[in-house]
């Protein structure tokens, strides 16, 4: 007879022990816990026509004082870029590679310190504003993904330096806030390029708050049975990633996943639910060392009442409403409790 397999209490029992999958990893597991198989794993694509498939890349004239760059190259660019794709590499985009740099090794820092220092930022409180853990969606989701998370909420309300991990503290606070001035910009590009005026999604408080889910993708020791990232669409306005040289992020276009490789100077933007849904996913780490990125989410945290819907000066007789107004914290909610399951939450709320 078979064994009875107990995910709730297996799953109860990793959480408890708050050591993440890099402690798993450090204890020299050779075989990965049974909560992280995901059933029929398939990460190559079917047979598909010979195509190459260009990952559009936009240089928005920041950092290099001046030269060729037009605002309105740039605007079509980016609307060219998220019809069709939804996503796009930007670059000169003001931050600095050695700002980026400096990030990526804080964020590995805190994830390789003493783990009994990392277990006092352990905690599953949605509410919490600083906090360490593997998987949101650990106990919702059918299989676990193998990576764990730092969760920084830094704007509105700037985090005090003490709140924040001693290892990536300042890195942190200087990040966002050139993340900041950076996701103001996008979100004039964004607007301009849907035929608004430039502070319209401003003004509806897209750009006000951030948060950075920064990523820990131990090597993998049976990458085949597991993800990284299982396949989703984010419920952020818009997410800025930051990846290291490894790479694993893949999106769905046109029906085939694609990679997107790494490039030192660039940042990926994937537009969301709110725009342009973008079905992404980050394949286990096949490397000898660890994996890192960081993501930031231009989203409001919970709670926040702040209704929002379709756009009413894009809609006509000829373009009408598809979903209906919901608040942030709904919306949220509904995310959080369904889990990464590679369905759009936006579909719950199709009129």
């Amino acid at each position: 007879m078979a064994e009875k397999y107990d995910r709730a209490g297996e799953v109860k029992a990793f959480d408890e022990k708050k050591i993440g999958v890099k402690g798993l990893v450090d204890a020299g597991i050779t075989q990965i816990p049974r909560i992280f198989h995901h059933p029929n794993v398939t990460v190559t694509n079917p047979s598909k026509p010979s195509l190459t498939v260009v990952i559009p890349t936009i240089d928005l004239g920041l950092g290099l004082g001046g030269g060729t760059v037009t605002r309105e190259s740039v605007v079509a660019k980016v609307r060219d870029a998220v019809r069709k794709f939804g996503f796009f590499q930007a670059i000169n985009h003001g931050i600095p590679i050695d700002v980026m740099e400096k990030m990526k090794r804080g964020i590995r820092g805190f994830h390789e310190q003493d783990p009994q220092v990392k277990r006092g930022f352990y905690s599953r409180d949605i509410n919490r504003k600083v906090k360490y853990n593997t998987n949101f969606d650990l106990y919702t989701s059918q299989a676990a993904n193998w990576r764990d998370t730092l969760t920084t909420v830094m704007a509105p309300n700037v985090p005090s330096a003490e709140d924040l991990p001693e290892t990536c503290r300042e890195i942190l606070l200087e990040y966002s806030e050139r993340m900041m001035k950076l996701g103001e910009l996008i979100f004039e590009l964004l607007s301009e390029a849907l035929g608004l005026k430039p502070n319209h999604l401003k003004e509806l408080d897209c750009a006000k708050s951030l948060s950075l889910l920064s990523h820990y993708y131990p090597p993998c020791p049976e990458p085949d049975r597991t993800f990284g990232i299982s396949s989703h669409t984010d419920i952020s306005f818009i997410t800025i990633l930051l990846q290291d040289h490894i790479g694993g992020l893949q999106v769905l276009h046109d029906g085939y996943w694609i990679d997107l490789p790494p490039n030192p100077e660039a940042l990926i933007l994937i537009t969301n639910d709110e725009f342009v849904s973008v079905e992404h996913r980050v394949l286990a780490n096949r490397s000898e060392e660890p994996r890192i990125s960081i993501a930031s989410f231009f989203m409001h945290t919970i709670t926040n009442e702040q209704v929002y819907g379709p756009i009413k000066e894009l809609l006509s007789k000829q373009n009408p409403p598809k979903y209906r107004d919901t608040t942030t914290t709904e919306f949220a909610k509904h995310y959080l409790s369904k889990g990464l399951d590679g369905t759009s939450p936006l579909l719950h709320f199709r009129i």
